[in-house]
């Protein structure tokens, strides 16, 4: 078990009744508000109007933000640190899923910069220790921005798409009701679903000596929450007890409470940025992709026994069998489960991506090195990855 920090500021309002105290938690910081939204979906489910129309009952002012991207642009965090600057905004509120928090993130770094840029923070690997506070109303399971240090930002003039990080970027407050998830699509469930799955996958598991039995068990039971509860969201989209179960699980898959010490190279992760940044795809989606060949390419005789636990923890493949075939029976139960179950397609060609890209993305990727974790990745590692993603 490696040594750890844990702090984690943000104070969650779960359920049904809980928007009532959006106000006193805005006021907290001012009555100067840029609100930060994505595509209109919160105008169609009636979410604007309640959240604007409690801002406006208590004598908020409120400026907008509107048409966040799925991959959230350096140039529309631009956009709102200017209005913050403008308007001297005193709290940055978000509503939306994971792109939007994470704009709004950007925004709120950004503001404090005298030129107003966020990206030189980005490309710069800054630590974020100022920043405007920021206030999450969440509705997609997903990325676990509205509990966590972290956003990801895209600059698509430069094919990049880089994490920002940041104590300062931690919300101060997220409202988290599963109804506002009812109206997604099935398709950003399943993406938004295998996101939170990864996000403990490819963070925490397959540490190795890091790791301890009470972790490693409360990551498992993250990803069977997922594995259990995505498949009902789909079928039945409003179903409560679907819904909350996705959306506390992606706020656990990355608030650091299953990381005590046990973070990697999050070699996923860093392969599906590539593929956003290039072909502005679905993270998630991308991330299905990639998953079950990175298992693939990293199974050896000293990983085997790590993934065969988690195909019989989390997959319930059977128990007693020789390591590696164990393993890879776990292997087959994750791509079953990103393609069959959550339906997703299973190949980059069929998102028409070819291979144009790919030694320049495994390059970027590594950034200059290699990718730490079960079997660490140098860029000809990657390259093959994505060849196998076909």
């Amino acid at each position: 078990m490696n040594d750890f920090i844990f702090h984690n500021p943000d104070k969650v309002y779960f359920g049904k009744n809980q928007m009532e105290h959006l106000p006193e938690e805005l006021l907290k910081f001012g009555n100067k508000v840029l609100l930060v939204y994505g595509g209109g979906s919160i105008k169609k489910n009636g979410l604007y109007d309640t959240v604007t129309g409690l801002m406006k009952e208590n004598g908020i002012d409120f400026f907008e933000l509107a048409g966040v991207e799925p991959n959230p642009r350096h140039s529309t965090a631009n956009k709102g640190a200017a209005i913050c600057k403008k308007e001297n905004i005193d709290v940055i509120l978000a509503v939306g899923g994971g792109s939007t928090i994470d704009c709004a993130k950007g925004v709120a770094a950004a503001a404090l910069t005298e030129d107003g840029d966020v990206w030189p923070l980005v490309s710069g690997g800054i630590w974020v220790m100022q920043a405007l506070p920021v206030i999450a109303v969440l509705t997609n399971a997903a990325t676990g921005s509205e509990m966590d240090a972290w956003a990801v930002i895209s600059n698509m003039d430069t094919n990049e798409k880089i994490g920002l990080g940041g104590e300062a970027l931690i919300p101060r407050a997220a409202f988290e009701n599963p109804e506002y998830s009812y109206s997604l699509p099935t398709y950003q469930t399943a993406c938004g679903a295998f996101d939170i799955f990864n996000h403990v996958l490819d963070n925490y598991y397959l540490a190795g000596n890091a790791t301890f039995d009470m972790v490693l068990e409360l990551q498992e039971a993250v990803m069977r929450t997922v594995v259990k509860w995505t498949p009902v969201a789909m079928k039945e989209p409003e179903n409560y007890e679907a819904r909350a179960n996705l959306m506390w699980a992606s706020s656990m898959a990355l608030n650091s409470i299953l990381d005590a010490g046990t973070v990697h190279g999050c070699a996923c992760h860093a392969m599906e940025h590539e593929l956003s940044a290039y072909y502005d795809i679905t993270h998630g989606h991308g991330l299905a992709i990639l998953t079950p060949r990175w298992l693939t390419y990293i199974l050896n005789e000293n990983t085997a026994s790590a993934i065969y636990r988690l195909g019989s923890k989390v997959f319930e493949v059977e128990e007693g069998l020789e390591a590696m075939t164990g393993a890879k029976k776990a292997i087959a139960a994750v791509s079953d489960f990103c393609f069959k179950t959550l339906g997703l397609k299973a190949d980059l060609s069929e998102l028409n991506i070819d291979d144009t890209h790919f030694k320049e993305m495994a390059e970027h990727a590594c950034m200059g090195g290699v990718i730490t974790g079960p079997v660490n990745l140098a860029p000809a590692d990657v390259e093959k990855i994505y060849q196998m993603c076909l």
